[in-house]
């Protein structure tokens, strides 16, 4: 029994020292860095990121409504630049949604120079749909005439290609 002690002992001993030439080794390279890391933090940590309020109600449109092709209106797609890569609608304009940040106001801008008598966006088809979330910030922020199609990218793929939406 008292070797079973012992051999505790001499464990918690080289763990203790283990750890303090850990702790010795890590501030002094942190010390020897020009941007190294503060020990103690100077201001609080921002840990939560705010989403942005999407409060406009939009209307879904099935991906063969006849406006979609018609140069009056205009076509959003929503999807992230990589998703476009396999597909993306013939003169749509990429205006990429992202979660956690609210949609830039140059884009915005664009949108109100175009003119169109409405605007579909266009998303991944996911649930959420990001085409759907682009509409609802678009209408929440004061654009009027926005539309999300239902199914997104994959249907309207499937509608210009002949197949069933």
């Amino acid at each position: 029994m008292a070797e079973t002690g012992r051999q505790i002992q001499t464990i918690l001993r080289d763990a203790i020292i283990v750890f303090g030439i850990s702790a010795v080794l890590a501030l002094a390279v942190n010390a020897a860095r020009p941007d190294g890391l503060s020990v103690i933090a100077k201001e609080d940590y921002q840990i939560l990121v705010p989403c942005p309020e999407t409060a406009g109600e939009v209307e879904g449109v099935a991906a063969s409504d006849p406006r979609l092709p018609d140069p009056q209106y205009l076509l959003v797609d929503a999807r992230a630049v990589a998703d476009r890569k396999d597909w993306s609608p013939e003169s749509s304009l990429s205006i990429p949604y992202d979660y956690l940040e609210p949609t830039p106001p140059e884009s915005i801008d664009s949108l109100l120079h175009m003119r169109a008598k409405a605007i579909f966006v266009c998303g991944d088809g996911g649930d959420p749909d990001s085409g759907e979330q682009l509409a609802r910030e678009l209408a929440g922020k004061g654009i009027r005439n926005v539309f999300f199609v239902k199914g997104g990218a994959p249907a309207l793929k499937a509608a210009r290609e002949g197949g069933a939406p």
